[in-house]
């Protein structure tokens, strides 16, 4: 009689079968959408995860200029970067960079401070995308839609 395998198989890169999730982020906080689509992009929510391959999902995010904070995030948050020259720190508040040009890159620092650094991190981000309307480019892949409202009361915010 054959003995049971008490280790997981490691999944190869070859091996992995990518799916696209389709999140509309209408009134959801950003910490909790951001966490959710961190776990899909990374791959954590399959049995067969492997920490050192990207073996993550496609995630497509709508209405990512709609996303929300709780309390007076908005406005207390502050989001630092340097220029590179002396005394060239800056900082903004989320409610600025939502008001701005590009109000999807909130949600998109918000995940990207999930994922690992390094050359895994960058290859994880790329399965990340975010549109600011309802319209996006991938209905060939046809994506199946992942309601996180639902998945916890807390998720989402006001109306």
């Amino acid at each position: 009689m054959k003995a049971l395998m008490k280790t997981t198989k490691p999944a190869k890169p070859a091996e992995v079968e990518k799916k696209w999730h389709l999140i509309d982020a209408e009134n959801l906080v950003v910490g909790r959408v951001a966490a959710i689509i961190a776990n899909h992009i990374r791959g954590k929510h399959k049995p067969s995860f492997t920490p050192h391959v990207d073996c993550g999902d496609h995630v497509v995010v709508i209405n990512a200029d709609k996303v929300r904070f709780t309390s007076d995030k908005a406005n207390t948050k502050k989001y630092y970067k340097h220029t590179g020259y002396a005394g060239g720190i800056k900082e903004t508040t989320p409610t600025r960079i939502l008001e701005g040009k590009h109000p999807e890159r909130v949600l998109e620092k918000a995940v990207k401070n999930m994922v690992p650094r390094g050359p895994l991190g960058r290859a994880v981000m790329k399965n990340l995308h975010l549109y600011n309307g309802t319209e996006h480019p991938h209905g060939g892949q046809n994506p199946e839609v992942l309601d996180v409202a639902s998945m916890n009361r807390k998720n989402k915010v006001g109306a």
